[in-house]
């Protein structure tokens, strides 16, 4: 198989395929980028659908298949369909989705009318436009390649010449017509690249597979990154990979299509990242829901045990503290045991533990904390910001007066948690009278 690949890639036509599509992909991905931010990822797929009907006509008007001229068909219906995308809420009560719901049938039932008419015809048969509809990589010629290379070449200089500007209208619309800036030239100028994006790969990926390429690598790089610019250089990077993949999967498996080769590729890469980004990935968000989890039932626990100091009880029930926390048994008691091994909690007899005094200190710094958040929450329009939620709120980080206006409403409210002396020792015996 090794060396069959090896084989395959000698061959010129493998390797301007693999050049074409590695740019491709690298384009598709940073533009998507830049799509997925501006929540407009329909309107990839409206493009791709559009362009079909301008595809048949320039074989229409020309009668031979000649890919310039197809792609200058498919971007001049893919400007139109977006254009009617922002015109049809503009001159009714409709909203933008459903515009684009509309456009995107619309344009492609007329491509398939149209394609279907062509193959009707005596030269039909020989158009090949079939392959523009889940794409046909093997069909690309070198001046093909070229053209594409060229044309995604193009768009990855315009990205990076204008990327100040489109990272700003990409996320302050309004702070950008307040720094002068030509917005809608701008939009203009992003709508027209990510037409030319779409249509350049229609004959590589298809009409119905394109809008996957140009946003499943934005989504795979979205996982690992908050920043626009590593955003757009993963997204670059895995765009190109799923283009070179999808490739070289479809030379060693005869008779499989590049394009959903190359979207399958993609796809497998958002499903490593959406599972292990270190950040974002669930793996990641499963570990810190365990770890909030056992860090809110051990606060849980602390709270009952303070709560029962105040009481004058240094003795503690799992029963009690269950029903208090709605904890379950099994938590409870992992709980108390590892309060237990930090010396918190002595354990006397099953299902009963004693109090140590670094467990009722450990309790008041937690009744601290909780009561002066209750504080801040019923006076958060007097105090400065203290945190955005109960975990960030630490009061020994909170400003000096933050914590002694804090400290102050406690007391007058009557919730100042009282550090008392311990209490003396009470015989095991005596246990059940106590409790």
């Amino acid at each position: 198989m090794i060396e069959s690949l090896w084989l395959q890639l000698q061959h010129p036509n493998t390797q301007w395929v693999l050049a074409g599509t590695l740019l491709l992909g690298a384009a598709s991905g940073l533009l998507g980028s830049f799509v997925l931010l501006r929540k407009q990822s329909l309107i990839g797929d409206a493009m791709a659908h559009s362009a079909l009907p301008g595809v048949c006509l320039a074989f229409l008007f020309t009668g031979e298949k000649s890919l310039p001229f197809f792609l200058l068909g498919a971007a001049l219906a893919g400007l139109l369909g977006t254009w009617m995308i922002q015109l049809i809420p503009r001159l009714s009560k409709t909203k933008e989705d459903s515009a684009i719901g509309i456009v995107l049938s619309v344009f492609f039932g007329v491509g398939i009318i149209l394609l279907t008419y062509i193959q009707q015809l005596g030269s039909g048969s020989q158009s090949g436009l079939d392959s523009f509809l889940f794409g046909q990589a093997a069909s690309l010629v070198r001046q093909d390649i070229i053209l594409i290379a060229g044309v995604s070449a193009v768009l990855l200089l315009l990205c990076t010449v204008f990327f100040k500007e489109f990272k700003i209208i990409t996320f302050d619309i309004a702070f950008a017509k307040g720094l002068g800036l030509p917005v809608r030239f701008l939009n203009g100028l992003m709508a027209c690249l990510i037409v030319c994006a779409v249509v350049i790969g229609l004959q590589t990926v298809g009409v119905i597979l394109m809008a996957a390429m140009l946003i499943t690598p934005a989504i795979a790089a979205r996982y690992w990154t908050e920043r626009l610019t590593g955003m757009i250089v993963i997204a670059g990077m895995t765009g190109g990979i799923s283009g070179v993949s999808g490739t070289l999967l479809s030379t060693t498996m005869e008779g499989m299509a590049t394009g959903p080769l190359m979207i399958l590729s993609a796809t497998i890469i958002f499903l490593f990242s959406m599972i292990c980004a270190p950040k974002r990935g669930l793996a990641a968000k499963g570990i810190r829901l365990i770890r909030l989890r056992r860090k809110t039932n051990r606060e849980q626990v602390l709270l009952t045990i303070f709560e029962q100091y105040e009481h004058k009880e240094i003795y503690v029930t799992e029963e009690s503290i269950r029903k208090k926390r709605r904890l379950s048994p099994s938590s409870c008691h992992k709980v108390l045991n590892d309060l237990e091994k930090e010396r918190c909690v002595v354990r006397i007899e099953n299902g009963v533990w004693k109090v140590t005094q670094a467990g009722i200190e450990k309790g008041y710094l937690t009744a601290l904390k909780y009561r002066m958040y209750e504080m801040y929450l019923m006076h958060e329009m007097d105090i400065e910001k203290a945190g955005a939620d109960q975990d960030d709120f630490v009061p020994d980080r909170l400003p000096e007066a933050t914590r002694d206006r804090l400290l102050s409403l406690l007391k007058l409210h009557g919730r100042m948690p009282e550090l008392r002396q311990p209490y003396p020792e009470i015989k095991k015996g005596k246990i059940a009278n106590e409790l």
